[in-house]
């Protein structure tokens, strides 16, 4: 006979939880990983801008005006180099890493929440309502979101809380066209025929049946908005229109580079690759979510 308590021999026996499975499928999914440690290195290090930057972003010295960063032949006082004001290059990044991060997020929650609402209602009702739904939808893309973005801006003033509510009520689409499309399945499932059988309310059929069952779809949209969010900040700031001098920002520290593209070209390829990493790991991060999370990826 066994010596094995029948505790332990169950324990051994018995498969491993969904969360555990979801777990080992992350760490096997190498996309996920490295977008994952990129993203995660890129918010620590703007969460703590303050402590690591050695100089005030803010702070302008002309007499250190363009120094070149060190690896182009300059000292290590200004490891980055300096911008045209004299003002520490490293810094600027590391504060401009805060405001892409920030808007990106705002805005991609904002968009988030008005499109997802949308969605679900318009999937979980169907007839007039979805109806009504999709026309807002075609109206919204009907209209260019850099160019509605660009009129906006130029009318109120380009700055930080314009460019985050501009961007977070024009990026809602996407989230509208696959919450109504996931909630449309959703719907169909008997769970959701049981709890209107037994009387729940709409609400809370919503909110604890549908909206749990959708939230991997609504995750992988969210990554994807935050990466559009944050290239069209830059692509504003570029043109003069998004964050405005003296906030630290890729975009608009590309903008401020580009009269001096032809001398020293570091002005722009430094936040132009910090900007390029930074959407990369966002959307390899994204799909990483849809291959783990998705239901035949699960085994």
């Amino acid at each position: 006979m066994s010596d094995i308590p029948m505790t332990e021999a169950a324990a051994i026996t018995a498969p491993p939880s969904p969360a555990r499975l979801l777990a080992r499928k992350a760490l096997r999914h190498r996309g996920f990983m490295l977008g994952l440690v990129v993203v995660g290195f890129i918010t620590l290090v703007a969460v703590f801008a303050p402590f690591l930057a050695p100089h005030d972003p803010y702070k302008q010295d002309l007499l250190a005006r363009m120094a070149r960063p060190v690896f182009l032949g300059g000292d290590w006082k200004h490891i980055l180099g300096t911008d045209a004001l004299g003002r520490d290059y490293l810094s600027r990044m590391l504060y401009g890493a805060r405001v892409s991060l920030m808007i990106g997020l705002v805005a991609a929650m904002i968009s988030a929440v008005i499109g997802t609402t949308l969605g679900i209602l318009g999937g979980y009702f169907g007839g007039k309502v979805d109806a009504v739904v999709m026309f807002i939808v075609s109206v919204r893309l009907a209209l260019p979101a850099t160019l509605v973005a660009l009129a906006v801006v130029a009318l109120f003033g380009g700055s930080l809380t314009v460019v985050v509510l501009v961007l977070g009520f024009l990026l809602w689409d996407r989230f509208a066209v696959v919450m109504r499309s996931a909630t449309m399945q959703v719907r169909q499932m008997d769970y959701i025929a049981a709890a209107e059988v037994l009387g729940a309310s709409l609400p809370r059929i919503l909110w604890k049946d549908v909206l749990p069952n959708v939230m991997n779809a609504l995750i992988v949209i969210i990554t994807l908005e935050m990466a559009h969010a944050i290239i069209l900040e830059a692509a504003l700031s570029f043109l003069g229109l998004g964050v405005q001098p003296p906030t630290p920002s890729w975009g608009l520290m590309i903008s401020e580079g580009k009269e001096m593209l032809l001398f020293e070209s570091w002005l722009i390829t430094i936040p132009g690759i910090a900007l390029f990493i930074l959407l990369l790991a966002i959307n390899v991060l994204g799909d990483g979510i849809r291959d783990i999370t998705a239901p035949e990826g699960r085994n």
